[in-house]
């Protein structure tokens, strides 16, 4: 199979079914956030130690970012056809719980913190402003078309766990972690 395949040299791209759109359609740039933060918690990821320490955090990022393609799958699957692997609400229980357990071995939040520390933290941070960009654009896909509740949640609660991992890895490294002066 080419990678290549020149159906977009013209500006537009298929969605599941073969829905043909243009390359800007509110649902392209949905599922193309997606990938992007897919993408940039795969960078994080690889800011980390190949460590015994991080693997219980890593065999975590591999259940989430295979959700997260999903997550892209249904964003790019139009009104009316089936979804192949669609989130439910156990995928969004499922970090939850994962925020609740790393969130119980922070230190409380009594400021706001800024982006930064460890290297593999601050990454963490971007991945969450990606992810948070990723849920607006789902969020107006949603006001115009149906799509899946639990989308939405996903990837808000992500953002909630992406932050929490930034603060657990700059705990676990050590690194400082900045709070607004006020």
């Amino acid at each position: 199979m080419k990678i290549y395949t020149k159906s977009g040299d013209k500006g537009e791209t298929s969605l599941v079914a073969g829905v043909r759109v243009p390359k800007f359609a509110d649902r392209v740039e949905a599922y193309g956030t997606c990938d992007e933060a897919n993408s940039q918690i795969g960078l994080a990821l690889s800011l980390l130690s190949t460590t015994e320490e991080w693997k219980e955090l890593q065999d975590v990022f591999h259940v989430i970012q295979t959700k997260l393609f999903h997550v892209g799958a249904e964003l790019a699957t139009p009104e009316g056809k089936k979804v192949g692997w669609p989130i439910a609400e156990e995928d969004v229980t499922f970090l939850e719980e994962q925020i609740d357990m790393l969130d119980a071995k922070l230190p409380p939040l009594t400021n706001f913190i800024l982006p930064g520390g460890h290297p593999a933290a601050a990454a963490f941070h971007v991945s969450r402003t990606v992810v948070r960009r990723a849920e607006r654009k789902a969020v107006h896909v949603a006001q115009q078309e149906q799509v899946n509740p639990s989308v939405v949640k996903y990837l808000n609660r992500l953002s909630d766990y992406l932050f929490v991992v930034a603060r657990h890895i700059n705990k676990e490294t050590s690194a400082v972690e900045k709070t607004l002066h006020e």
